[in-house]
């Protein structure tokens, strides 16, 4: 708020999407003494809704529903219970559960590893690909202070790490994270007389597909991303040319390069080479994760991927800073667990 140029008696709308949290929503307007709240969005799911959640609440602020909106994330992910106990989501699929773990199915990661071996088999994607991105991220990092992660990694770095599930090794995965994060959404008016550069909703979009707990598909090498980005261009009259910096939902390596494809930056297949081109490096054609991401910075379930996108449509990124950043991607998770994914177009004013 204090960035916004707000106080607290400013905010009549608040907004969260949460697994298991150990503060409930109304506890948290309470205790901060908020006393106008005449608007508010709690929704129970993690990873796929921080960009459909701040939509959700910049229709509100053009329905005037309300007129600023903090929309947060906040957990314990390191010192905390794991989202639930038993894999974040999976708390609530319990009864497709049961006949995953019998086949060693229990955790995100294991469901991710099937998707990416079969685009490996099927495309001839590398494992060295894949660790060109924990490599690219851990980069982008380095240049935060605000990220868990600190020290530089090498490509023999990430083949010397232990192997978590194949064909996953430790730098292929998130990292679990205590933090929190936050935005204010007003009008694209009321935001020009306030103390930051406005960052306009320029379009978003959001979507339910098919999960990979029980379904028909064959193909693995799709995820419901796609029935996202197929939407969303349109809506934002914008097309994956336009896009100056992605903030893609990396919980592993694999869901940045599906969502490349998925969301139009290369043809099927392509990503691999893409990525280990350099096209996703803060220098390249398309810089993806400039704060680190999920791997690096830590994981808030795509809020903070959020954030560091009006961070660089600000021109406020410090160090990793793109020039001439204007339009920014961000997504939420490409749908594989639950099969809901969202994402949102944000451009500067």
């Amino acid at each position: 708020m204090a960035d916004a140029g707000l106080s607290l008696k400013d905010i009549d709308g608040i907004a969260t999407h949460h697994v298991n949290d150990c503060v409930a929503m109304a506890d948290i307007a309470a205790l901060l003494g908020l006393k106008n709240v005449r608007w508010f969005h709690d929704e129970f799911g993690g990873g796929g809704k921080a960009p459909a959640i701040v939509a959700q609440a910049g229709l509100a602020c053009a329905s005037g529903a309300a007129r600023n909106i903090v929309v947060y994330r906040a957990l314990n992910g390191r010192s905390g219970v794991r989202m639930g106990g038993s894999g974040g989501d999976r708390t609530i699929q319990s009864e497709e559960l049961q006949y995953q773990r019998p086949y060693g199915m229990i955790a995100p990661a294991q469901n991710y590893a099937l998707a990416a071996q079969q685009h490996m088999s099927r495309f001839g994607t590398t494992p060295t690909q894949l660790g060109t991105i924990a490599v690219q991220q851990r980069e982008n990092a380095v240049l935060n202070p605000r990220a868990l992660m600190q020290d530089p990694i090498t490509i023999d770095d990430y083949f010397n790490s232990r192997i978590i599930t194949e064909p996953f090794r430790l730098f292929d995965c998130c990292l679990e994270t205590d933090g929190a994060c936050a935005v204010v959404i007003t009008t694209s008016e009321h935001a020009r007389s306030l103390r930051q550069p406005p960052v306009n909703i320029r379009g978003w979009a959001w979507a339910i597909g098919a999960n990979d707990f029980s379904n028909t598909l064959g193909d693995l090498t799709q995820s419901p991303a796609r029935i996202v980005a197929e939407s969303l261009w349109p809506t934002a009259g914008l097309g994956p040319t336009d896009v100056d910096v992605a903030q893609l939902y990396d919980a592993f390596t694999y869901s940045v390069l599906v969502q490349l494809e998925d969301y139009g930056f290369c043809a099927k297949g392509d990503a691999g080479p893409m990525v280990e081109s350099g096209a996703t490096r803060r220098d390249g054609s398309l810089p993806v994760n400039t704060h680190g991401g999920f791997l690096s910075e830590g994981y808030i379930h795509g809020l903070n991927h959020i954030c560091e996108a009006v961070a660089q449509l600000r021109g406020q990124a410090g160090e990793r800073q793109i020039d001439g950043a204007a339009v920014a991607l961000s997504t939420g998770g490409p749908g594989y667990i639950n099969g809901i994914s969202s994402a949102i177009v944000l451009e500067k004013q």
